[in-house]
């Protein structure tokens, strides 16, 4: 784009958003979006909370997604993505299974445990094989998400099927005024966007440009399922979401203008409900809202475009702008419909949610690191996916960390057990999800200014564009032989070399 045009393009949005015309292309309403579609099926609940323990077994299958669409595809316990797990603190002890001719593991994206039971890239499940960590839960509750961490074929692996959510609970919702009844009020999503072939089967990575911006689709999923319509009670409702694409970036609103109230963030609940107008959620966040029913209208929840869209993003960041003022890639996620025989018995909003308030005292920092999430130009992959069995070439610079793209073998960081250290990460191209394994941190500032209400709370993964500051917490052991993990979570980005890995002891 030569600077002039982007100059004038600028100066017409300007004037457009001066003078209060919004060009927004209005979405089909919701209630003709509902019409003729499946209601949507929540994943499977095992509940651990008397038991103390589960199992998980990486399957293969056959899925139908509907119409002509069925793939081959694998998941936990099933033959595309996998249960919920609920669990409570104490006691628990996970068992994972393998019946695939290929390497899994089980990251439990979210949990706070030591870096043995953290599932990661030196954590595999052989062919045949099973792990069994015997963890100790002792977090607050929180929203979570577990999935596959092989290096070299998470993407692909992940966006074949091998994911899932957990809810940590202490059983307290009720007193909270929270919604809590499994798939009636209390909805848990898992969106994801997903390509096809004209066969019907799930179409993965087929260009440069899809490992560049990471693998992005044309067809949206929620808990696996194609064009669902939601159906909840005539009150508040509770959404869990878990962005479980493996790049796309949201910007999610309500059709219809109402506010979602956001409760949680990656690490729990925040202090009080917060109301928005919109909510960006970046692969491997999650994010709890309500939404108000009450009223009995239809809505469809929705979202912007990809602002990591065009060449290098800057493309991408220009059409942001233009999102804001026309709407113009504006795309229906999941339409809502309103059923009277559903019991919702939450017809308020809770005044306290107890979450933690930010300390972001200097004083209590032992250290403090930069990272600079690093994109090369050039052709192929080198050092990192090409360079571990997914095909490619060489590539000048490629895909690090500080310049560096990941080696099992090498330890980045170490860092003291029970100590917050100041954590600087930095972008020199698109916007990056930056997830660090096995600890809480607090969001300080985005680009010097305070952070957005999505960035509040305790967070494991956080969007950087630009500069992001963070106080990190590091409360549970890592040794050399298993590390925790800090990468990208555009998961072709990790694949690629965008990643690291440091010990805590």
């Amino acid at each position: 784009m030569k600077r002039r045009h982007f100059l004038t393009g600028a100066t017409a949005l300007a004037a457009i958003g001066a003078a209060g015309i919004v060009l927004r292309p209005s979405l089909p309403p919701a209630a003709a979006l509902a019409a003729d579609r499946a209601p949507l099926r929540m994943p499977t609940l095992i509940d651990t909370t008397q038991s103390g323990r589960f199992e998980v077994v990486a399957q293969t299958g056959q899925t139908d997604f509907g119409g002509r669409l069925s793939a081959q595809t694998i998941g936990f316990n099933q033959s595309y993505l996998g249960p919920v797990v609920r669990m409570k603190k104490g006691p628990l002890e996970a068992r994972v299974g393998n019946t695939l001719p290929i390497p899994v593991s089980a990251h439990w994206h979210g949990l706070l445990v030591p870096g043995e039971h953290d599932g990661g890239p030196h954590l595999p499940v052989e062919p045949g094989g099973e792990w069994v960590p015997d963890m100790e839960i002792d977090q607050s509750p929180c929203t979570a998400f577990f999935h596959t961490h092989i290096h070299g074929r998470t993407a692909r692996d992940v966006y074949a099927g091998l994911a899932g959510a957990i809810h940590v609970t202490d059983g307290l919702d009720d007193e909270r005024g929270l919604p809590s009844t499994y798939g009636v009020d209390d909805l848990t999503l898992l969106l994801q966007d997903r390509r096809f072939t004209q066969d019907g089967e799930l179409a993965y990575a087929s260009s440069m440009m899809d490992i560049m911006h990471g693998m992005t689709g044309d067809t949206m999923l929620i808990n696996g399922q194609l064009d669902p319509v939601a159906v909840v009670p005539k009150s508040i409702v509770r959404l869990r979401l878990i962005n479980a694409s493996n790049a796309r970036i949201y910007s999610l609103f309500c059709d219809d203008g109402r506010p979602m109230h956001l409760v949680a963030t990656d690490g729990g609940y925040l202090p009080a409900p917060v109301a928005l107008e919109t909510l960006r959620l970046s692969p491997g966040e999650r994010a709890e809202i309500l939404v108000d029913f009450s009223d009995g209208r239809a809505m469809t929840l929705a979202s912007d475009g990809d602002p990591n869209s065009g060449m290098g993003g800057m493309m991408g960041r220009a059409l942001g702008m233009v999102d804001r003022v026309t709407g113009l890639r504006q795309f229906p996620v999941l339409p809502f419909t309103v059923d009277d025989r559903l019991e919702g018995s939450i017809k308020r909003l809770p005044d306290n949610l107890g979450g933690a308030r930010p300390d972001h005292d200097p004083a209590k920092t032992a250290a403090t690191r930069r990272f600079s999430l690093d994109m090369g130009m050039g052709g192929g992959m080198g050092g990192g996916m090409g360079g571990r069995g997914m095909g490619g070439g060489g590539m000048m610079g490629g895909f690090s960390i500080n310049g560096r793209p990941f080696e099992m073998g090498v330890i980045n960081e170490e860092v003291e057990r029970g100590t917050t250290e100041r954590w600087i990460v930095t972008t020199n191209m698109l916007t990056h999800p930056f997830h660090v394994h096995g600890v809480s941190f607090q969001v300080v500032s985005v680009n010097g200014r305070e952070p957005g209400p999505e960035d509040q709370g305790w967070k494991d993964t956080v969007l950087v564009d630009g500069e992001t500051e963070l106080l990190v917490r590091f409360d549970h052991p890592a040794s050399r032989d298993t590390p925790f993990m800090y990468h990208c979570h555009i998961l072709e980005h990790e694949d690629a070399g965008m990643m690291g890995q440091f010990t805590v002891s």
